[in-house]
């Protein structure tokens, strides 16, 4: 089985594929990152998931490389990482009491093809008060974050409804994730066999 390399420094999205077993090495990509003029959300998030997967792969062409981005959409507009903790307490004032959607991409290249799935999820928050938005804030947590709040940390108590992935708004969806995988010829249960082989040596 090639070996595996994701191209993203998430510490979110390496857990995550530790999580399902996952045996894989880090090199993060480095792409423009700059919205095309009038892009949509969806193709802006497919097109860096599948830049960043391909920019791996093109330096290591015996690789199944996973790219993955993810953006936070409320009312058709991205709302990316903050820049400052003013930026952040005005993305979360934004949020407060309404449902936005967490957009997802995932691709993965191989020799062969690079295959991408973007994951949809609405994220409804509770309204929040000035003095917790501003007691978050100051904890550090939304300043490398997508939307300005970390569903996986404090950030979860906000969230008062969520319809679709949640391994997606924590930072890559894992069951798009095992499928590309597997459609690549590097299906997960294959690491778990070889761990497992590698013990009874």
């Amino acid at each position: 089985m090639a070996s595996i390399i994701l191209a993203s420094a998430s510490p979110r999205r390496a857990e995550l594929l530790k999580q399902i077993g996952l045996s894989f090495h880090v090199r993060p990509a480095d792409i423009d990152e700059t919205p095309g003029t009038d892009e949509s959300a969806v193709d802006y998030v497919e097109r860096l998931a599948r830049g960043k997967a391909l920019a791996v792969q093109a330096t290591e062409p015996g690789a199944t490389v996973i790219g993955s981005d993810t953006s936070v959409v409320l009312g058709g507009q991205i709302l990316g990482k903050p820049q400052d903790s003013h930026h952040a307490m005005g993305m979360l004032k934004q949020l407060s009491g309404t449902t936005h959607q967490v957009m997802t991409a995932v691709a993965v290249a191989s020799a062969n093809a690079c295959e991408s799935r973007v994951s949809v999820t609405d994220v409804r928050f509770r309204p929040l008060s000035g003095e917790e938005i501003e007691a978050y804030v100051a904890t550090g947590e939304p300043m490398d974050k997508a939307g300005g709040y970390g569903i996986q940390g404090r950030g979860g108590i906000f969230v008062e409804e969520l319809r679709g992935s949640y391994s997606a708004v924590v930072g890559l969806p894992l069951q798009e994730t095992a499928e590309l995988l597997a459609g690549a010829g590097s299906p997960v249960w294959e690491t778990w066999n070889s761990r497992q082989e590698s013990r009874n040596e």
